[in-house]
């Protein structure tokens, strides 16, 4: 060995490692970002990786499954030829004019070049400023890497500046209807969110980081609750938002007292038993959405809504809706109100032994809701007190992005899909619903399960969220077409019985809660409806989105609440002429009803009252029944 191999030669120290590994670990001698990428054990690393290929075949194998049993498998065909179709006419405007593509090239071809320059001059160790930095609120990108890694950071940049690029494109092509561009916008924002680095280990330090130091058993495990999840889904991905394992409802959910008092082939009517000696006249009859389940409303003691209006002193119903099966293919809006509502309701009152009560509908529930005290008010049927709307629409002009969903085409297309089963798996509304804040419902759960490998964290709000329920074809298609679709509703054209409904019809007082960041109601679209109604209808901002603010009970102490802001000028001019009040609206609106009733108060109710005999205790057995 000759004089210069040996100085080339590291030293051992007394440990085993040479002296450069020992001046490492020194304490004030920067460690270089790169060892931490590096795996630790690479024999570990090769059996992680082997068990990751054979749960990798048991996830393939889950998934060819039903094929193999003869089920018919979801086709996206349909939703696919519509993304291209519609991504096809933005690429078309900017490519039929050489102009306009020049243009267009430029623009991402400079933002590029900057971003090249600046990383040359980082190379260097010139201070420079970043071309494109992600947005404050981005949780993405939080980890001290993505900035302090050169590699890193020029991904996230490049990404940055690709997808805004993107979503300028569609926002400055001129010639897209707005329905169209609405489109373009949220699939592009899909593909931003799907596409992003974040997503994948070999371009997010955070899991790149992790997969090294764990010699790839997060990647095991990950896969390996893919496979579950697989099979758990019957061949379609069923993304656990919570763990499964540490809920159940009726046992540490949906556990407010109460008995099932009466049902039919559509709902179970729910009588809950009073908390206090006597209670207001009036009973309250609570109509939840059939898009999930209803204990959304009755999550735990400290986050229940029904628990908190008996402890008020109110007797409450609940019509708890049915999981459909193929059986309730038919049964469409007005099923639902003459099965559901009127059902409920005229079961309610002879259980309370009252000739009124107040009327609470909540998202599609409301929508339904409306429609039945529409076609009461026009029948002569006076038996709603008052009504409570919480984040439901009546006019669908701003409806949001679910409206992406909605056209002829599309719906012409679910509604022979729907007819085939019978019904819409409940999957497929979970997956429109999740779309609509792909990086907070949708991508998470994808890194943490599957390349973290990591249950999620229990949490009743998203347990409750995945436990989707079916909608029947009927129902879903008269829904969609009627009101998202024509809006004949708002027009005043929607005809049930050979009677022409409208908003206009109902002249009860109304109490109209919508919330600040909804993305399924959103408070325009629910503002706007206020204007509708027949008679005098509060409406009532409050923080959150569409679940949050509405499940938001006192004790709490969180959000906040807007009233009696100025009408006639729009949401904002609201907004700012209306009263903030801290907290939640719930005493606010028990408030609202004692001085929109007669004030009488009555010996506590039993469930039944004497007219029913209870059929089970609450909360029934409808809203268990799982596919």
């Amino acid at each position: 060995m000759s004089q210069s191999q040996k100085k080339e030669q590291p030293l051992k120290t007394g440990d085993g490692r040479t002296r450069n590994d020992s001046e490492r670990d020194q304490p004030g001698t920067p460690r270089d970002p790169i060892l931490n990428y590096i795996v630790e054990n690479p024999e570990a690393f090769a059996e992680n990786i082997a068990k990751m290929l054979s749960h990798a075949n048991s996830a393939l194998t889950a998934y060819v499954k039903p094929m193999q049993d003869g089920e018919v498998k979801s086709d996206y065909t349909d939703e696919l030829t519509e993304w291209t179709r519609t991504l096809s006419r933005v690429g078309h405007y900017w490519l039929a004019d050489p102009r306009r593509a020049f243009e267009a090239q430029t623009r991402l071809a400079t933002e590029w070049m900057s971003l090249y320059a600046h990383s040359l001059q980082r190379m260097s160790g010139e201070p420079t400023a970043p071309v494109a930095e992600p947005d404050p609120a981005d949780k993405r990108f939080k980890d001290p890497d993505w900035s302090g890694v050169q590699f890193f950071d020029f991904l996230k940049q490049g990404y940055l500046i690709t997808t805004r690029w993107a979503e300028k494109l569609v926002s400055e092509t001129d010639d897209l209807d707005p329905h169209t561009r609405q489109k373009a916008e949220f699939y592009v924002r899909q593909l931003s969110a799907a596409l992003s680095p974040s997503n994948f280990i070999l371009t997010n330090p955070e899991l790149l980081r992790e997969t090294a130091t764990q010699s790839g058993e997060n990647l095991a495990k990950g896969m390996q609750m893919l496979a579950e999840d697989v099979a758990r889904g019957h061949g379609e991905l069923r993304l656990r938002q919570s763990d499964p394992d540490k809920f159940a409802v009726g046992v540490n959910m949906a556990l407010t007292p109460g008995k099932v008092i009466a049902q039919n082939d559509v709902c179970q009517v729910i009588q809950y038993d009073a908390a206090t000696e006597d209670v207001a006249k009036e009973p309250i009859l609570i109509v939840p959405p059939w898009i999930n389940k209803f204990y959304i409303l009755d999550l735990n003691e400290e986050k229940s809504l029904i628990k908190w209006l008996v402890g008020q002193g109110h007797t409450v119903f609940v019509c708890s809706w049915v999981n459909p099966n193929e059986h309730h293919a038919d049964k469409d809006f007005t099923h639902y109100m003459r099965e559901g509502i009127l059902f409920a309701l005229e079961t309610a009152l002879l259980a309370a032994d009252a000739e009124k009560m107040d009327v609470v509908g909540y998202c599609v529930g409301g929508t339904l809701l409306a429609m039945s005290l529409a076609y009461m008010a026009r029948n002569g049927d006076k038996r709603a007190n008052s009504a409570t709307f919480l984040t439901a629409q009546v006019d669908f002009t701003h409806a949001g992005d679910l409206k992406v969903f909605v056209d002829k085409d599309q719906l012409e297309t679910l509604e022979k899909k729907m007819r085939a089963k019978g019904y819409l798996d409940g999957a497929a509304m979970a997956s429109a619903f999740n779309m609509l804040r792909a990086n907070d419902l949708i991508w998470p759960y994808v890194i943490n399960n599957y390349i973290r490998g990591k249950e999620p964290f229990p949490f009743d709000l998203l347990y409750w969220n995945s436990d989707s329920t079916r909608m029947p074809a009927a129902n879903h298609a008269f829904y969609l077409r009627n009101f998202y679709l024509e809006n004949l509703f708002a027009k005043g054209e929607l005809t049930v019985d050979g009677l022409t409904l409208s908003p206009g019809d109902i002249t009860v007082p109304i109490f109209n809660v919508a919330t600040k960041e909804d993305h399924i109601a959103p408070a325009q679209s629910v503002f706007r409806g206020n204007a509708m109604f027949g008679g005098t209808a509060d409406f009532v901002l409050t923080g959150s989105g569409h679940i949050a603010g509405i499940v938001n009970p006192p004790a709490r102490n969180k959000y906040q609440v807007w009233t009696g802001g100025e009408s006639g000028q729009g949401l904002e001019h609201w907004v700012a002429t209306a009263k903030e009040t801290p907290g939640s609206w719930w005493p606010l609106w028990d408030e609202w009803l004692t001085a929109h009733r007669s004030g009488e108060r009555v010996p506590a109710r039993t469930p039944g009252g004497g007219h029913f005999t209870p059929l089970e205790d609450a909360p029934g057995s409808y809203v268990k029944k799982r596919y």
